[in-house]
């Protein structure tokens, strides 16, 4: 009979969720116009959810962990330092560990580098305890693991908006909402079942830069994520991992304010989203298949929920994993350590002249570039020597579905172009999976625009392209 089966994972899942919410007056200036240095409060929690996933039968060998926790990034000595403690805490390889980064810019600025500033000293405390709490729900979710059925769907959100908006009046390209261009608006959704019927988890797999709260918020948020987990998790009771994907040229429609009701009412829009996705799943371990016709006042066709064969269990059942590193070349003009120090230099003399003049905002925008600065040395001072960056990326294949995890923030092609290739593959896209030492991923067709990201791209143009087919050759080999 005709039937048609939704992609469906079985193996075994393990959940465990935390609050690792910073305390009020912890350091928070993230955003280089912002003039506040402290958070002043507490807009929704910040959470940490670990997943453990491992084969139906339980080969420990084989095990991943993913943790979405609600933060921007870690710099790469702090994501080197939180890895080492969880690997030591947790008794777990670090290859078996992936922190997947919601990418709020509401969460505070972890960066030890910053212990001077006002609400530094809490930063070290912090990362300690965030530690702790990672480590603390890695062991929860490997202890709770069982067998389990991931059900996988789509659904539609225009949330997430094309960022690279040409400004006429001032003839560049700025970071904004731009009204001509195109954004990915699919939302990957699924829910996690354990056989014995309980609603483990649901995933909502999304692109947008949570960056709805900016400058003028002082409080520490999740962003659009924290009202969007609300809303699904009051509908199925469970934890909703919330995975940012390829996002580097999307953001929020309605973005850059300080009004946390904007940042509820996007979490709102997606939530709903997915909720109609997730509302639409079919049981797990089912197929949609046609029984035959009926006769009524029309021929009716008949479809019923089937239980799958043995067969399509089995196949459920694949559990495979594929490491990786795809060498990519720096550009050719990176500028040295020396260089970025120097034209730093310059910015503070430019910041001191309008503090004495009394031009705030010559002083905003000076104090802005020095930040820039500031992060690109530290971007420079921990990448990996060589003419190459060693980009790693890790691909699992459950059953019907592959989850794909890269380093940094990439353009939306990256997933639109995989999602045309495989287009009978369900695909889940993690970036920003174990931080961003290699900043931003743009198109090649971005370069030598003046677009922000692009400016601060350590990679040359097209590593963006190669990284697309490497990628997508190790999917075809996954599923050959």
């Amino acid at each position: 009979m005709p039937s048609v089966r939704s992609p469906q994972s079985h193996c075994q899942v393990g959940v465990a969720r935390g609050d690792i919410t910073p305390p009020v007056g912890i350091y928070h200036r993230l955003w280089g116009a912002a003039t506040h240095e402290r958070a002043t409060a507490v807009h929704r929690p910040l959470t940490a959810t670990a997943v453990c996933f491992r084969p139906s039968e339980g080969d420990l060998s084989r095990e991943r962990i993913l943790i979405a926790v609600d933060h921007c990034l870690l710099w790469g000595g702090e994501q080197s330092r939180l890895m080492a403690g969880l690997v030591g805490r947790a008794q777990i390889p670090a290859e078996s560990i992936q922190i997947a980064y919601s990418h709020t810019h509401s969460g505070g600025l972890i960066d030890l580098s910053r212990r001077d500033r006002a609400g530094g000293e809490l930063l070290e405390p912090y990362l300690e305890s965030l530690e702790a709490e990672l480590a603390r729900l890695i062991v929860a979710a490997r202890t709770q693991a069982r067998l389990a059925l991931i059900v996988y769907g789509t659904a539609r959100c225009d949330l997430a908006a094309h960022r690279d908006f040409f400004d006429e009046a001032t003839q560049q390209i700025v970071c904004g909402f731009n009204p001509t261009g195109s954004g990915d608006d699919t939302v990957v959704v699924a829910r996690m079942t354990a056989v014995t019927g309980e609603t483990l988890a649901t995933l909502v797999n999304y692109a947008c830069h949570p960056t709805t709260l900016a400058w003028k918020n002082t409080q520490i948020s999740p962003d659009f994520p924290g009202a969007m987990r609300e809303v699904v998790e009051v509908a199925t009771g469970a934890p909703c991992l919330f995975l940012q994907g390829a996002s580097a040229d999307l953001g929020p429609r309605e973005g850059f304010v300080g009004d946390l009701a904007v940042a509820d009412r996007n979490g709102r829009q997606l939530g709903y989203a997915a909720l109609s996705g997730l509302t639409a799943l079919g049981p797990p371990g089912t197929r949609f298949e046609y029984t035959g016709p009926v006769v009524s006042g029309a021929t009716l066709g008949i479809w019923d929920w089937k239980p799958v064969s043995d067969a399509e269990r089995s196949e459920m059942s694949t559990f495979e994993i594929r490491d990786l590193t795809v060498p990519l070349p720096y550009r050719p003009e990176l500028s040295t350590v020396a260089e970025v120090k120097t034209e730093r230099a310059g910015w503070i003399e430019k910041k001191q002249a309008a503090e004495a003049a009394r031009d705030t905002l010559a002083a905003r925008d000076g104090h802005a570039m020095i930040e820039r600065m500031d992060r690109q040395l530290t971007r420079l001072s921990v990448l990996p020597a060589g003419p190459e960056f060693p980009f790693p990326v890790t691909l699992w294949r459950m059953g019907d579905a592959v989850w794909i995890g890269v380093e940094g923030e990439l353009y939306q092609v990256f997933q639109r172009e995989l999602r045309t290739r495989f287009p009978n593959l369900m695909l889940v896209i993690t970036t920003l999976a174990n931080g961003s030492r290699c900043s931003y991923l743009p198109e090649a067709n971005a370069y030598g625009k003046g677009i922000y990201q692009e400016s601060i791209a350590l990679l040359a143009a097209g590593c963006l392209e190669r990284l697309l087919d490497e990628v997508a050759w190790e999917i075809e080999r996954l599923t050959r």
